[in-house]
Parts: C-alpha cells; structure tokens; sequence
C-alpha cells in the first residue's frame, strides 16, 4: 500500500516576498547607522586667526603683568610708580582678551594700592580706538619663572626690556590682524614703548 505524500507548503505571495525584503534592507540600514563609523570623527573647527592673535597677546601680557608682581613684592617702594604702569598692562590685558571671555580677576599685589573709589584707567590703559569697555578688574597675572633682581635699578631695567618685547610682539601681529584688531595692537604696542622709557627715563630713577 503507498504511502501517503506529504502536503506540499503553500507557495509565499508576492506581496510577503517584498515585506519581508523591505524588512531585511530597513535592518541593514539600521545597523549600519548604529555602527558608529560615520565617516570618521568630526575634526575640530579651525580657530579665526584674530582669536590666535588675541589668545597669544593675552598670555604675553599676563606673562608681563606677572613681571610687574614680582617686581612690586620685591621693591615695595616702587609700587606708586609701578601701579599706574601695571594698571595699564591689566587693561591691555582685558582689551585683548577674545570676545566672551575675561582674564580671572586676581588680588592687587602688595605695594600695587588700590583706589578709594573706581577711577578711569590712566592714558596709556585704556588704547585709543580700541572700542573695549573699562577695566572691571584685575587680570590674574603668570608668576615669571625667574625672580625679580634684588637691585632696584635692575628691577626696572628688566621690567623696561619685557616691555620692550611686548611692544615689538605687539607689531609683529599686525600683519594679518582684522582692521580693529590692528588699531589696538598698534596702540598697545606705542603703550609699551612709552611704558619701557617711564622705567628706564633718568628724571624718572627712583
């Protein structure tokens, strides 16, 4: 007697051929935008040349400003002629500084006195044209890595030098720097030299 054939399982339609391609393609696209690749990383956006300038101003003058501190913590008696001079690199320090960002206020250091009231920066702290708002504080100044010279005509023999650098950094930048950029790079430059002859002018010895 033969045996029976087994029933032979329904041909799938159309219709579930394509539901279930469309399903294994919709699977792969997900697993390829879950694996991470992307196209790599996304690499940082490139920093304005005007921001560079800025950023590496303000470190300098910091590194300046630092000078000042060791020089008033080291000859006291110095501080009412170092104090409108160091008030002046805060402000340039402040002006520079890149849009939506303020150098740390710091204490005033010893023999820099503070104002009863606030006062306008002296002439040579706030640069001509340079369109930055007053002082609201002092910058937090770089501790130099080597100390001021014990000898007070030394002191600002060498504070008179940094000076000198800051201005000829200050006009090394101007190649390349934004219009208004410019201006104030050049104003803090002529500050510096002005700043470099106070210390060093002999009516001006201590």
């Amino acid at each position: 007697m033969p045996f029976p054939l087994p029933a032979r399982p329904p041909r799938p339609s159309r219709r579930s051929l394509l539901a279930a391609g469309a399903a294994a393609t919709g699977g792969a696209v997900l697993l390829s935008g879950c694996s991470g690749d992307g196209g790599g990383p996304r690499r940082p956006a490139p920093v304005p040349p005007d921001r560079r300038i800025r950023e590496s101003a303000v470190r300098e003058t910091l590194e300046l400003l630092g000078r000042y501190d060791a020089t008033l913590a080291a000859h006291p008696a110095l501080g009412t002629r170092l104090a409108p001079l160091r008030a002046a690199v805060a402000a340039h320090a402040l002006a520079l500084a890149p849009a939506g960002t303020h150098p740390a206020t710091a204490p005033r250091p010893t023999g820099a006195a503070a104002p009863a009231s606030p006062a306008p920066p002296p002439p040579s702290a706030a640069p001509a044209g340079s369109g930055a708002p007053a002082p609201s504080g002092s910058p937090a100044a770089t501790p130099p890595t080597d100390p001021a010279p014990s000898d007070p005509a030394t002191a600002l023999a060498a504070l008179a030098g940094a000076e000198r650098r800051t201005a000829t950094a200050r006009a090394a930048a101007l190649d390349g720097a934004p219009g208004e950029l410019a201006r104030l790079l050049a104003s803090v430059a002529a500050c510096a030299t002005v700043h470099a002859y106070l210390l060093t002018g002999t009516e001006n010895q201590a």
